[in-house]
């Protein structure tokens, strides 16, 4: 016997997948089939750049703060390993905030670590 695929149940799936699908261009975008899996990779997609996201941004923060520290005369690495010894606990977020926005914060903190160095 051949599947039924004209019911009420299968026509809701098809035209939820299809509204997803919306904006993807030319068959991705109309027919079921490859709108299906249109969708499912880019629902594989968002959950990967999900995690992703958190890297690029770690990736950021750690970037900025390579560049201030260098401006006040020290290395990324022996900033944070000066800010451990000295128990100053930021995280890199908000230490690479201060060096976009408050960049004599920034150096004062740097100082704090130069004095735990030597």
């Amino acid at each position: 016997m051949a599947r039924a695929t004209n019911g009420r149940i299968h026509h809701r799936r098809s035209k939820k997948i299809l509204k997803d699908a919306k904006g993807y261009i030319g068959a991705r975008s109309r027919l079921f089939r490859t709108a299906k899996d249109a969708r499912r990779r880019a629902l594989q997609n968002s959950y990967i750049d999900r995690k992703r996201k958190k890297r690029d941004f770690r990736a950021l923060w750690i970037q900025r703060i390579n560049a201030a520290a260098r401006l006040s005369d020290i290395s990324y690495s022996r900033l944070m390993f000066g800010l451990n010894r000295s128990n100053i606990a930021i995280n890199r977020k908000m230490l690479a905030e201060l060096a976009v926005s408050d960049l004599a914060a920034f150096e004062k903190i740097a100082d704090k670590a130069k004095e735990k160095l030597s």
